[in-house]
């Protein structure tokens, strides 16, 4: 084929292996997604062209089953790299962050701990959701709103604002990548919303760990989509015996800066804390 062809001669040329990236395939109708992946996996295979694809997982499908099959299967035609650090770990979505950050403090001879109190690294790390670009962006920001209010540090006040003010993109990236079935994905985001909110005035959701159907689906697209936080993944209630529960945060951009709320009920799950044990934080 000429797309095997041209890979074989960028590999001569450079006297090694050639390499083919492939990002945000969850724009391409999810239908197709197979089949393409196939198309190039076919080209890949034996000649020395290594692939890489970038997507959400659960907006993707690599395979499909037929007379031939379509697509690829993970952990026989391919290897999955999980590039998310969940808040579930909480000690090392921190570390993770703040070695992003300390490296760009000692590019600009900084000393990270006079510029951030203990109180707003903590708070970023919750704010970005574990996310490094997320943390990027709202660091900048919360840097901005010291510097407006003739502050020395950044607190955790100031990271609260700029999670506020970062709900704008948020959404924009939302809209962006949910484009097929943005209604749906918003009004289930919606429903989350009011119940730990205005029902339940806290921060976290419980769902049974074996819930499944299109609102389980719903609900892991929203955490992919990065609107959702998964906190723990196995949860036990008082009153549920031999129940399981995924617990969920909802993201911090609903309840700071100017969507403040008082009086909420801010579970740190990142603690000991058995107040996610409560049977009313049960959403369905």
């Amino acid at each position: 084929m000429e797309y095997q062809q041209i890979f074989r001669d960028i590999a001569k040329v450079s006297g090694g292996d050639s390499y083919l990236f492939l990002d945000d395939l969850y724009h391409i109708v999810r239908a197709d997604q197979p089949s393409l992946i196939d198309y190039f996996h076919r080209i890949a295979k034996d000649d020395g062209l290594w692939l890489k694809i970038g997507t959400i997982r659960h907006r993707s499908d690599w395979y499909r089953l037929g007379n031939p099959p379509i697509g690829v299967k993970l952990g026989d035609d391919v290897d999955e790299i999980d590039l998310d650090v969940t808040l579930e770990k909480y000690a090392t979505a921190k570390r993770f962050l703040m070695s992003i950050l300390k490296q760009f403090a000692v590019e600009s001879n900084i000393d990270l701990g006079e510029l951030l109190t203990d109180g707003a690294q903590d708070r970023l790390v919750l704010a970005s959701g574990g996310v490094a670009r997320d943390c990027l962006a709202i660091f900048r920001k919360s840097i901005e709103n010291s510097r407006e209010q003739n502050e020395t540090k950044v607190n955790a006040e100031h990271v609260n604002q700029a999670a506020g003010e970062y709900e704008i993109s948020k959404r924009e990236d939302f809209k962006r990548d949910s484009s097929s079935d943005e209604q749906e994905l918003e009004a289930e985001f919606d429903s989350i919303v009011r119940f730990c909110l205005n029902d339940h005035e806290t921060n976290c959701f419980l769902i049974d760990k074996n819930l499944k159907g299109r609102q389980a689906d719903l609900i892991h697209q929203l955490v992919d989509l990065k609107l959702l936080h998964l906190a723990r993944s196995r949860v036990t209630v008082r009153t549920r015996a031999g129940d399981i529960f995924e617990a969920y945060m909802l993201d911090f951009s609903q309840y700071s800066g100017s969507r403040k709320r008082r009086g909420l009920d801010v579970i740190e799950f990142w603690k000991s804390d058995e107040s996610l044990r409560r049977a009313s934080l049960i959403y369905s």
